[in-house]
């Protein structure tokens, strides 16, 4: 049984910081890429972020490109977004998933997408940034 389980949301103020963690079991060793997504009530969800964690090469959407960093250490089954320079903007619920996506290539660059159903989801962590 697969079980994503996130944690580390929480409130902040504008221009402060947080760390989400995603911890997996049960996933299968070819689910290569993983992600967050992100969704804020009355909006369509919302990927930012992906990981090939073979490769450990990630990529961002332009919503939080230089702002937010994605990681994961493979020992600790653990993926990480770590969020920088918040705004009301990207409050909302984050979750991470998991899935075997076909890698996108764009400029000699191939990352996972965030245009694919990812085939397993976390429960999900609240975001609240407020000025």
């Amino acid at each position: 049984q697969v079980q994503l389980v996130e944690s580390g949301g929480g409130s902040v103020q504008t221009g402060g910081s947080l760390r989400l963690s995603c911890v997996d079991s049960g996933l299968s060793v070819n689910m290569n890429c993983m992600a967050w997504f992100r969704q804020a009530p009355g909006k369509a969800r919302e990927g930012i972020a992906t990981i090939y964690t073979p490769l450990r090469k990630p990529h961002y959407t332009d919503s939080v490109k230089g702002r937010f960093g994605i990681s994961r250490d493979s020992a600790k089954k653990t993926l990480y977004l770590q969020m920088n320079s918040l705004t009301a903007e990207d409050s909302a619920m984050y979750y991470c998933a998991a899935g075997n996506p076909s890698l996108t290539c764009s400029g000699g660059y191939c990352y996972c997408p965030v245009e694919y159903e990812y085939n397993y989801w976390g429960q999900g962590t609240q975001v609240t940034v407020s000025s």
